[in-house]
């Protein structure tokens, strides 16, 4: 039973409503062209279900943050959206002005408009309760002239600003598509996974996946948990492995005692749940060369996970029943250095498992290997699936529910 309202629950024609949505994209630095459009094919599901069952819909939507080279005008983000509707998109260059209210106001039946970069307003940079700024200057604006608010704006659900969180408590609310399917897919992945259930972890950053792995193993969600990339090395190196100056120099930013106590602990209570590398490819002048890991220390940097731990986590991941991935096994940068986070991606993606792919770089290596269409599901949270992750609240999912009627 789920413990927020969705579209479902409300209708929709002829009402006017507020959509916050996150379509902060990837643009060219020196032209601001939007270089991928996937947050907004995302939630695109929302937007013309709302357009199609007669609402008239106001668009809240930011790029970049004040003071960053990407803080730019919405004018080209309601041209990519209107690439993927029938009747298109207006974009009002205003967000609470007199522009901004006789345009929501003229909306007729079926209509959308995206309004100007939320976050050029000083208030919605505040962190705040939804209390707080449910009596922000925005708020204050554009509530009267809606009837609901919707929020479809995951990747951004981390964040409590007013355009996120301070509707919730001032007029009826719910979740949007990309919204809801996001919490059904974390949810059945972290709360109740079906086992065997099987939990990837790799990238660069190693602090926060050593908290998150400990959580999933502490709480019985995880049957196993693959280590691979920075945060592989750094446990090799908890447990007293001598990984070689290169690879060494590469964690010191963030190990620290503290952490590598908390790490030694986690090995020797549930380690036996924890699948490490047991050999490694390292860059030899350019190269790729294997090297098992009781042959380290190298002089090279280890740049990806060995072959044949390769064909070990792949068989552990074909068994599974519940499959997340988050964080690449290797450089992918360079293609040497991908092969193990292809094949396991690989192995994922063809399993009769739940499969599910999540944060930045790993969705890109989805997209990159042409595997991105063959997950169960893609998650389009970045900070946000790292908080989830993590056990923090998320304040939007907070003040949907506190809304819920």
């Amino acid at each position: 039973m789920r413990d927020f309202n969705t579209i479902d629950d409300f209708e929709i024609a002829g009402k006017t409503i507020i959509l916050r949505v996150d379509i902060n994209l990837p643009l060219n630095r020196e032209t601001l062209a939007i270089e991928d459009d996937t947050r907004i094919q995302m939630i695109m599901p929302t937007l013309v279900e709302l357009m199609e069952k007669g609402g008239k819909v106001v668009i809240l939507a930011h790029q970049g943050r004040p003071g960053s080279w990407d803080f730019t005008s919405l004018d080209r983000h309601a041209e990519a959206i209107s690439s993927h509707t029938v009747h298109g998109v207006r974009y009002v260059d205003d967000v609470l002005g007199e522009k901004a209210k006789e345009a929501i106001l003229s909306l007729e039946m079926g209509e959308a408009i995206l309004l100007g970069n939320v976050r050029g307003l000083d208030c919605e940079m505040e962190k705040k309760s939804m209390e707080e700024h449910a009596t922000s200057e925005l708020v204050n604006a554009l509530a009267p002239l809606a009837d609901l608010y919707v929020n479809d704006a995951f990747a951004a659900s981390h964040r409590s600003q007013c355009s996120l969180v301070g509707f919730q408590a001032r007029m009826p609310s719910a979740a949007g598509r990309l919204m809801e399917r996001e919490l059904t897919a974390l949810s059945s992945v972290f709360d109740d996974p079906e086992k065997p259930s099987v939990f990837v972890f790799g990238g660069a950053k190693y602090s926060d996946a050593i908290e998150v792995i400990d959580r999933l193993l502490a709480g019985n969600k995880a049957s196993w948990v693959i280590v691979t990339g920075a945060c592989a090395n750094f446990l090799l190196k908890a447990r007293g492995v001598n990984l070689g100056p290169p690879s060494e120099e590469f964690l010191a930013e963030e190990m620290t005692p503290e952490l590598l106590e908390e790490s030694r602990v986690l090995l020797r209570s549930r380690g036996d749940r924890m699948i490490l590398p047991f050999d490694v490819a390292v860059d030899d002048n350019g190269k790729r060369v294997e090297v098992m890991v009781g042959d380290l220390p190298s002089k090279h940097p280890i740049l990806d996970i060995g072959e044949r731990s390769i064909e070990k986590f792949c068989r552990v991941i074909r068994s599974a029943k519940t499959i997340f991935i988050s964080g690449p096994a290797g450089m992918i940068e360079r293609e040497e250095f991908s092969i193990g986070t292809m094949e396991l991606m690989v192995a994922a993606s063809r399993s009769n498992g739940f499969s599910m792919v999540g944060g930045g770089h790993t969705v890109g290596a989805a997209n990159r290997f042409g595997l991105a269409d063959s997950f169960s599901y893609v998650s389009t949270g970045g900070g946000a699936l790292e908080t989830y992750l993590r056990g923090k609240p998320l304040p939007v999912v907070d003040a949907l529910k506190a809304a819920h009627i």
